[in-house]
This record gives structure tokens, C-alpha cells and sequence, in this order.
């Protein structure tokens, strides 16, 4: 028996839109325990600091650390738009991280550093040590010794365990970056669906706790010191600290929102600052390696004000100003007709305001531009759904599970698809594959009602 499409094509595409562009809140919230398939990690208990030698209640194992880095950073690198195509500006970030790791704690870690294709200002570890640092962070900082400020901060972080600390402290609930759009609900009513997830200006879909002021300080003093000893000035981090600040003045919405989870303060610029001018007195002849940083950034700075002109779409959207958001990525594709993020977004804009056949031309621009990234990949097969084709949709979901798998969102697409094409049994079989990930939601609802209609479920 063949079902109508449009309630799942519906249902698929208001979600797919939300799993399309949910990207995590702040850089501490990045950090989740498993896929939906996983289980909560235990409660560890006590625990040796590698920093400070005393015991800290902790709430992973470091294997499990590990582990929730290797099951959700592709997911959150994917969801911020991937690594930035520019090897030699992978390179240098890299060989940058090299010397501030070789001065940690906890050598055992499986260190990763991503410049990701993000616009917004952030930067974000895992707690194994997976670490993704956005463009638009990037076209901020001055020289080197703010880069090995910002990497040295997030070290802190994987260094002194906070986030096995904050599990210990308070188990959350179990949400997973890949899932998370399915949990909270759909409304595939409303014209304004795809954007029901996108969030303020920064991205992502992570729902856990914040990081205390006293782990924050805790960080800011081990990158601080990480950066002294891998021969910058400790200056670097008063740089940053003042950076960051000067943002919040330039657009007090942005430091609220991006570290809401993560607090910014002046006390903290001033304690950076006392220690460079006290404890670090001697580093401050140091060079802050400026012209190594501005010849190794000069091909990402040279679009700044793509990456500018995205970040104010990406601020439309989040307050659903679709036509000031589509005039923002116009911009942005005037000064850079391949670049990947600006094609993604005006796919999204364009297919926000119900004009789904010309999204499909930037979603394909975008899938050229990166044809490894499976965001646009994504996004297409949800222009397909849309557009009565099913069988065009299921081959794009196809094609996402090789590039990214473990997103239990997809069983659910694919469910769909397959019934638009007339396969009620394999259809079948992935509404019950994502019921077992996923009981709730409108998602899970429209797949129980399928199964029970077509005597699958009692």
C-alpha cells in the first residue's frame, strides 16, 4: 500500500531544516555523551586532577571523554560547516596547537584542532581534546600569542577535566547534537518551520550546563601559563580577553548570547592582564609573532567581509528577517560566489520563505563548492522531499550516511522517502530503527502512527 507523502515530506522537511542548521550554543556546550542510541556515562566518582593533584569529583572516565569526542565532533564540525579549505591554514593552527600541547598535563589525550567554516566567534573543545575554532574568531584575532591564548583557554579546559567535573556535579539529561531537533518538537504548520531551531547568530544544538566562573579562571591561568611557556608574551591572553570585550561593545547581543555558558568579565581581562604584568613579568619582550600569523591568515582575511556579511544573515535569521538575511548572503555571494557557508545559507533563507526550487540551486553551488561536507548534502535531500522527490531525496541520504554516519535523524528521512516511493516495508523497517533511538517528538509520533496503521504496532 503507497501512503501520501505530504504529511511526512512535511514533518521530514520541518525537521530536516532544524537538523540542517542547528549548531551548538556555545563552545562549552559541545560536549554531549553519546548518539541517542548510547547510554547516560555512569557517575565515576573521585578522581585525581592531572592539574592540581587533589581530588575532583568526576562524572567520565577519560575513556569515556575520548569516547564522546570521537562519537559527537564530527557531528558538531559538520554541523559548523566543516573545516575551513585551506590547508596551509590547518597546518599553521595546528603546528601552533603542537607547541602549546607539548606544555600540558595529560600528553595522552587524542589532541584534534579544526578551523572550522563557522561565522560566528567562538572556539570549543570536547573533552578529549577534539578542538574547533571558527573563521569568524579567526578574522578577529591580532597575532599568534592571541591564537595560543584562545587554544591554550580550551586546553585548560580538556587539562583540568571540567567537563568530567561538571558531569560529576550535575548528571544532565541525555540529549545528543544529532538528535536534538527531533526532541524538542516540530510545528511543520508554520511558513517560518525551517528556522524554528537556529538559535541567536551561533549555532547549535546542545543542551547542558555552563561552565563555573572558578573553572573559567581555572582555564584562563593554565592557557595563560601554556602560552608563557611555549615562548609567547602573557599579554596574549589580556589581548584576547580585551578583544572579546570590545566585541560585546560593539554589539552587546553577541558576548550574552555566544557566552552566556561561558561568562566573559572585565575581572577576568584584569587578573589576565595582573599576570602577565607580575607572575609572567619576563615574557613580556616576547614576540607575539604578528607577521607569521598575518602571512599564514591572509587568504581568510582577505574575505572578511564575506564572513562578516554571513554573520549579519546568520543574525536575520535567527530573527526570522528572512529578506534582510537573503540581502546579507546576496552580499556575501557578490564578494565570494563559491564560498560554501554563503551558498548553505541563502539555501536555507530561500527555502524558509517556501521558494524551494531556487534553494536548490545554491544547495547545489554549496555541494560543489565542498563536496565532502554533508551539511548541503543534507539540506538537498530535504529540498528533494519537498519537492515530490522521494527517490532523489533517499540517494542524497544515501550519500550523507557514507559521509557522516551515526545521525539517528536519517533513519527517520529515509523512512519517509521510502514510503514516497512506495516501500511500505522498508519504510517500516526505518521508522522502527529510529523509535528505538527516539520515542519522542513529532517525528517519532508520525512513525508510530505509520507502524500501528500499517499493523506493525498494536
Amino acid at each position: 500500500m503507497k501512503s501520501s507523502l505530504p504529511p511526512a515530506a512535511a514533518a521530514a522537511d520541518a525537521l530536516g531544516a532544524r537538523l540542517a542548521r542547528n549548531r551548538p550554543s556555545r563552545r562549552d556546550t559541545l560536549w554531549v555523551f553519546a548518539a541517542a542510541s548510547a547510554p547516560m556515562a555512569v557517575l565515576q566518582g573521585c578522581a585525581t586532577s592531572p592539574v592540581t593533584g587533589q581530588r575532583i569529583l568526576v562524572g567520565m572516565s577519560p575513556e569515556q571523554e575520548r569516547a564522546v569526542d570521537r562519537q559527537q565532533a564530527p557531528h558538531q564540525f559538520s554541523a559548523d560547516m566543516g573545516s575551513v579549505q585551506d590547508d596551509g591554514l590547518q597546518r599553521y593552527v595546528d603546528d601552533v596547537a603542537k607547541g602549546l600541547q607539548a606544555q600540558v598535563q595529560r600528553q595522552d589525550m587524542a589532541y584534534d584542532y579544526r578551523v572550522l567554516n563557522a561565522n560566528y566567534v567562538n572556539a570549543y573543545t570536547f573533552p578529549g581534546g577534539a578542538m574547533g575554532v571558527t573563521r569568524g574568531i579567526m578574522t578577529e584575532l591580532k597575532d599568534e600569542s592571541e591564537l595560543a591564548a584562545l587554544l591554550g583557554h580550551e586546553l585548560g579546559h580538556v587539562n583540568a577535566r571540567h567537563a568530567a567535573q561538571r558531569q560529576g556535579q550535575q548528571m544532565v539529561a541525555q540529549v545528543a547534537v544529532v538528535g536534538l531537533a527531533v526532541a524538542v518538537g516540530l510545528n511543520s504548520d508554520s511558513p517560518l518551520a525551517p528556522l524554528a531551531g537556529i538559535g541567536a547568530q551561533i549555532g547549535a544544538s546542545a543542551l547542558l550546563s555552563k561552565y563555573s566562573r572558578d573553572h573559567e579562571r581555572e582555564a584562563d591561568a593554565l592557557g595563560q601559563d601554556y602560552l608563557v611557556r611555549a615562548g609567547y608574551p602573557g599579554q596574549g591572553m589580556t589581548r584576547l580577553h580585551e578583544m572579546l570585550l570590545s566585541g560585546n561593545e560593539r554589539q552587546p547581543s553577541m558576548l550574552e548570547t555566544m557566552f552566556s555558558s561561558h561568562p566573559m568579565s572585565l575581572e577576568r581581562r584584569d587578573i589576565a592582564r595582573q599576570r602577565a604584568e607580575t607572575i609572567y613579568a619576563s615574557s613580556a619582550g616576547l614576540s607575539p609573532r604578528r607577521e607569521r600569523f598575518m602571512d599564514s591568515t591572509a587568504a581568510l582575511r582577505r574575505i572578511k567581509p564575506t564572513i562578516d556579511a554571513c554573520k549579519n544573515g546568520e543574525t536575520a535569521l535567527s530573527r526570522k528577517q528572512l529578506p534582510q538575511a537573503q540581502g546579507q548572503f546576496e552580499t556575501a555571494l557578490r564578494l565570494t560566489p563559491d564560498d560554501y557557508p554563503a551558498n548553505l545559507r541563502m539555501a536555507q533563507t530561500l527555502h524558509a520563505q517556501g521558494r524551494t526550487a531556487e534553494a536548490r540551486r545554491y544547495v547545489d553551488n554549496a555541494r560543489r563548492a565542498y563536496p565532502q561536507e554533508a551539511q548541503a548534502i543534507k539540506l538537498s535531500a530535504t529540498l528533494k522531499l519537498s519537492l515530490k522527490d522521494p527517490a532523489g531525496a533517499f540517494n542524497d541520504l544515501q550519500l550523507f550516511d557514507r559521509a557522516l554516519p551515526g545521525d539517528p535523524g536519517i533513519l527517520f528521512f529515509k523512512g519517509v522517502a521510502l514510503e514516497g516511493m512506495g516501500n511500505q516495508r522498508g519504510a517500516a523497517e526505518h521508522y522502527a530503527g529510529f523509535l528505538r533511538v527516539n520515542n519522542q517528538g513529532q517525528a517519532a509520533q508520525y512513525s508510530q502512527a505509520r507502524l500501528k496503521s500499517w499493523g506493525y504496532l498494536k
